[in-house]
């Protein structure tokens, strides 16, 4: 076996430690994660994927209250009683779980963002091929090898494992490295138990194994092994500089428990800049909801896990001074059905929505509520809204400040990037190799679109055009600091057809087409 292939079949390039007992892996090299790393290391900025596995029910989670006469007859038998729902500041069609009254607290405070109708053209009901499509960035009907996070692998970077950066790129809590930082065929998984490995370290020397061809493929593993326990310095220095501060941590919560390592290890000057937890149970066929309250049930409980665990870990951010650096995102492989079932559940879906947190996200809700049949079938499917790559896009572009071609690799092509940050880092402004002024999003649009900018400081001027070349509007006409922005255009009576944008901003002066349906 060649040792390429080796890497992309075998537990290879990552580390078990433990931490608060539970085990800790960092993952391999790759281009991106190592610009991500530099990124960290410059503006300190990290990203936690929080994982819901199973399949959550968007429709529970996040309320279409204006869809609420059609929903209830869709799902009579397990929607919320709409007195219960949770209200949000500034919006009254869409309102959350009562369980999640920690995220409700966090989107009236500016730290919450909502994508709505999250997914993928022809999506796949598979619990296991769903999610290989959003660990991977891959399109319903292409199988990729790699994750849109770890895009290029072992066989990509010809000095590794010889050679390891400093601070693991990316660490799973965990025991099982997720696709999305490696790739469905490279789990670079290995854990370092042993005394015996760690001298074999420290003197450059590998435990010898047979002279025979497995024998070398074993004396190799056994290399990998001893390279990657580097980190476990890394990771027990930063483990040991800081400790939790947040009282809000709760009992018997396994998502909180892995965020509360997290908190730790930023805060103890590790420069990881992805990290991705997990939470299990939302394959609700049955028992979504008890059968005398809906408010309670398995789908209640496990809102209500997420929603304390994500509050208490921004809590303990804030505390250890390391919230404005941190951002999180839930996703999940897909959403449900709009009907439900007989046994007081849901069966499997396609969109959902997506949830930000930090004190950088924009709080608003992009897109609208899905729409609702009002005689859904069991052939209703919600219609996806945002590709879920757009978000990935978001995330490496105005998060990290990744440079188009960086990110754009990463995801296989361009993908919009969703108005869901807003920043005003001038060092991550400065690292982005783009236009001052973005094409907006959705293009074309019916309601309202969003147009982002980068200001340098100044007087910020936007005019809108006819085809004739009439003006027609100024969008906006505003003193910014230096920084990046959102805006958003309502039609407001604009006729339908096309517009020419117009951005000035000092020297820089640019423009863009628009569209208007109706």
């Amino acid at each position: 076996m060649r040792r390429r292939d080796f890497l992309k079949v075998t537990p290879a390039a990552a580390m078990a430690y433990l931490v608060n007992g539970l085990p800790v892996r960092a993952l391999a090299s790759s281009p991106l994660l190592k610009y991500l790393a530099k990124q960290t290391a410059a503006t300190g900025r990290v990203m936690v994927l929080i994982q819901l596995v199973g399949g959550n029910d968007g429709l529970n989670t996040i309320i279409p209250l204006d869809k609420y006469t059609a929903l209830s007859a869709a799902r009579k038998n397990l929607l919320i009683p709409e007195e219960k729902v949770l209200s949000l500041r500034g919006v009254s069609d869409t309102g959350l779980h009562p369980s999640m009254t920690g995220l409700r607290d966090l989107y009236n405070n500016n730290m919450m963002n909502i994508v709505q109708g999250v997914g993928y053209t022809n999506p796949n009901y598979s619990h296991f091929r769903a999610t290989d499509i959003w660990l991977t960035g891959a399109n319903s009907n292409q199988y990729l090898s790699d994750g849109w996070l770890g895009r290029y692998l072992a066989d990509e970077n010809p000095h590794y494992p010889q050679t390891l950066p400093p601070d693991p790129l990316a660490i799973q809590i965990g025991s099982v490295v997720s696709p999305a930082l490696q790739g469905p065929n490279v789990n670079m998984g290995m854990a370092v138990t042993s005394i015996e490995n760690f001298y074999n370290i420290v003197n450059n020397t590998v435990t010898p194994a047979p002279a025979t061809p497995a024998g070398h493929e074993l004396t190799f593993l056994r290399f990998i092994a001893q390279q990657t326990q580097q980190y476990t310095t890394s990771l027990q220095t930063a483990a040991g500089n800081a400790e939790n501060l947040s009282t809000m941590y709760p009992k018997n919560n396994y998502l909180a428990e892995q965020l509360k390592i997290v908190a730790r290890l930023i805060a103890g000057g590790l420069h990881t800049p992805v990290y991705m937890v997990s939470m299990g149970g939302f394959d609700t066929h049955s028992g979504q909801v008890t059968d005398t309250d809906t408010t309670k049930g398995n789908h209640a409980n496990l809102l209500g896990k997420l929603s304390e665990a994500v509050v208490a870990f921004f809590d303990d951010c804030r505390l250890l001074k390391t919230d404005n650096r941190v951002a999180a995102m839930t996703f999940s492989e897909f959403g449900r059905r709009i009907i439900s079932n007989g046994s007081l559940g849901t069966d499997h879906g396609t969109t959902a929505p997506v949830m930000v947190f930090g004190n950088y996200v924009n709080p608003d809700i992009i897109g609208t509520n899905p729409a609702i049949p009002d005689a859904a079938t069991v052939r209703d499917d919600l219609k996806m809204q945002y590709d879920y790559r757009s978000v990935y896009a978001a995330v490496l572009a105005d998060w990290f400040g990744a440079p188009r071609n960086i990110w754009t690799s990463a995801l296989g092509q361009y993908y919009p990037v969703l108005p869901i940050f807003h920043r005003d880092d001038q060092d991550i402004i400065d690292s982005r190799s783009e236009s001052p002024l973005s094409q907006n999003y959705p293009n074309p649009f019916k309601d309202k679109t969003c147009i982002s900018f980068s200001s340098q400081g100044g007087n910020v001027n936007i005019t809108l055009y006819d085809a004739a070349g009439r003006l027609v509007r100024t969008i906006l006409d505003k003193e910014y600091d230096a920084g990046y922005y959102h805006i958003y255009l309502y039609r407001d009576g604009l006729q339908a057809g096309n517009y020419v944008y117009r951005f000035s901003n000092g020297n820089n002066k640019h423009a863009q087409k628009l569209s208007v349906i109706d």
